[in-house]
């Protein structure tokens, strides 16, 4: 289930959530080829290039998909996956708390 990011609380939970999903390497993989091409993908694409069986490669989408990392829409018969980017931030800013404060109130990135 999605963690409500607009509180404290919720943004730990969605930040867990995002990380959760993200442990798995053919899930990262997911992720990294479906922005590569564009940040959208037919699950047949993305299915194609991983060697699971279809149900493992759906398996795979939907914990992306409850994490918020993908949504998808139906275009016909297909399944149109799209990379909620929106959702990576939530690591950055994660990330972001681990730096020195001085850089954190500069606004400075890595």
């Amino acid at each position: 289930m999605r963690a409500n990011a607009s509180d404290p609380r919720g943004r730990l939970e969605a930040v867990d959530e995002v990380f959760a999903a993200l442990a798995h390497p053919a899930r990262r993989q997911i992720v990294m080829t479906v922005h590569f091409w564009g940040g959208a993908m037919a699950a047949g694409q993305i299915a194609k290039r991983f060697g699971c069986a279809w149900p493992t490669t759906t398996r795979h989408l939907r914990v992306l998909e409850t994490a918020g990392l993908l949504s998808q829409r139906r275009v016909g018969r297909t399944r149109l996956y799209r990379l909620e980017r929106s959702r990576l931030k939530l690591v950055r800013d994660w990330l972001d708390w681990l730096e020195p404060p001085t850089r954190r109130r500069k606004g400075e990135r890595r």
